[in-house]
């Protein structure tokens, strides 16, 4: 309703993490894809550290939500928060909360950490509201609204650690609800292939480096798919990644006890939940089936490596089978034309979040941005060398096309000149230095949006 307090949880990396004021991740990311091999150090965190919280040399500020594109390669992208206030339909400055964390760690600590918070806010608010909202009929709640991988810390705090008694409603904004083959691959030390892209010896260095960070981050441990999620090569059906019969090449074990022991507490919160009626609070869930996503990774026929990846639809990061929340016991889904790093701009979600804070429903689908999409190679790719993507939308030429590229964090822009190749199909090769860049296409009649960003590594 109008008048509750309006919570947003960003996902993996949509929190500055900063020592003495400086951004730690920032500089490392940089250092990863500079001609140098670079080890993650500086934003690692000791093994096993399991649900505690850092201490001394591992400890980071969250310092404040992200406000440029960033990425992990392999694994996922963020496009930032500029436009948060905007796109949950302009809550005033003392009912908006926004929850920075740290995403490195265990999304059952960030629960608690989120509860202790929520709480405090929540007495503070409900002390002030009448100044603001004298007609309301009722005591203010939570709207909790979470982007990607928050949304695993939303439903954690809902669910194992009461937070239920709390909220009216719960928005998640591509959440991966039952996890991402990226992960599998990233702690497999396979995100990245040097087939196409960077080249082998490129692609070996970024694995090994990712990897040895990454296997301590009990957020991405935390990421694992428990669907279906593997293939093999000359079989026919799908497998879990626990099936011990294939297990993937390079994936520790530990890791995969961890995720289990994960998804096994939030189900059984949820079931000791469901036998006292239906929950407390709506639920609503952006997602979308319009970008090529990673689905399964495919094993050999004698399961000694990965072999390749396979896509399907989903929002470019989270495939349709993982974005459905089906421990609502409900269908809460609402299908949108938004990349997952763009579902929290304002485009994607203002209009659903006006509805529910005046209390009526969003509708079942979401407008969004029709008919364009970018597609990309694999991501990265490497500095110096041509790249091509491509522009998928019906009758563009007619309908005042616009194409820029820029460095993430930086102002100037540079148009990118696509053409035409076949019908609805268009293409642009173009060349960059090392960094994060992001490209964007826009049209007219209707009006459409699609951003994309991309790494470039040294070589």
């Amino acid at each position: 309703m109008e008048h509750d307090l309006v919570v947003f949880v960003p996902g993996f990396l949509g929190t500055r993490l900063c020592r003495d004021g400086q951004d730690v991740w920032a500089r490392c990311g940089e250092q990863l894809i500079g001609p140098a091999a670079a080890a993650l150090t500086e934003v690692a965190l000791p093994p096993g550290l399991g649900d505690a919280p850092p201490e001394g040399p591992f400890r980071l500020d969250a310092d404040a939500l992200l406000q440029v594109p960033d990425s992990v390669p392999g694994l996922l992208s963020c496009m930032g928060y500029p436009d948060i206030r905007t796109a949950l339909g302009d809550p005033l400055d003392a009912q908006f909360v926004p929850f920075g964390y740290d995403w490195r760690l265990s999304h059952r600590l960030v629960a608690r950490q989120l509860k202790a918070r929520v709480a405090r806010e929540l007495d503070r608010w409900r002390a002030e509201v009448d100044a603001y909202y004298p007609d309301r009929t009722d005591d203010p709640r939570v709207i909790l609204v979470c982007h990607a991988t928050g949304g695993l810390i939303g439903r954690h705090y809902l669910q194992c650690e009461d937070g239920r008694e709390t909220a009216r409603t719960l928005v998640t904004l591509g959440t991966p609800q039952k996890g991402l083959v990226q992960a599998a691959r990233l702690l497999a030390g396979d995100a990245i292939s040097g087939d196409a892209g960077p080249g082998a010896d490129v692609a070996a260095r970024l694995n090994e480096a990712l990897r040895d960070w990454a296997l301590n981050l009990p957020a991405v441990v935390e990421m694992l798919p428990l669907h279906p999620a593997v293939r093999v090569e000359g079989k026919r059906h799908e497998r879990r990644i626990t099936d011990n019969r294939y297990p993937v090449p390079g994936l520790p074990g530990d890791a995969v006890r961890e995720a289990v022991a994960f998804q096994e507490e939030f189900r059984s919160g949820c079931d000791g939940h469901r036998r006292a009626g239906p929950l407390p609070y709506t639920v609503h869930c952006l997602g979308s089936v319009d970008f090529p996503t990673p689905e399964a990774l495919v094993l050999s026929s004698d399961g000694s490596r990965i072999a390749d990846g396979l896509p399907g639809p989903g929002d470019g990061t989270v495939p349709r089978w993982s974005a459905v929340a089906d421990w609502t016991g409900t269908d809460p889904m609402l299908w949108t034309g938004f990349r997952n790093a763009d579902m929290a701009s304002g485009p994607a979600l203002r209009d659903a979040m006006l509805a529910i804070r005046a209390g009526r429903p969003p509708g079942g689908t979401l407008a969004g941005e029709e008919g364009i999409a970018l597609h990309f190679p694999r991501d990265p790719v490497a500095a110096g060398r041509p790249f091509v993507i491509e522009l998928l939308g019906h009758d563009l030429s007619r309908r005042n096309l616009q194409t820029f590229m820029w460095r993430s964090g930086r102002k100037d822009k540079q148009p990118v000149v696509f053409r035409q190749y076949e019908p609805d199909r268009y293409r642009a090769e173009l060349e960059a230095t090392p960094g994060r860049w992001v490209v964007e296409a826009l049209v007219d009649r209707p009006k459409g949006r699609d951003r994309r960003d991309v790494t470039v590594v040294a070589v």
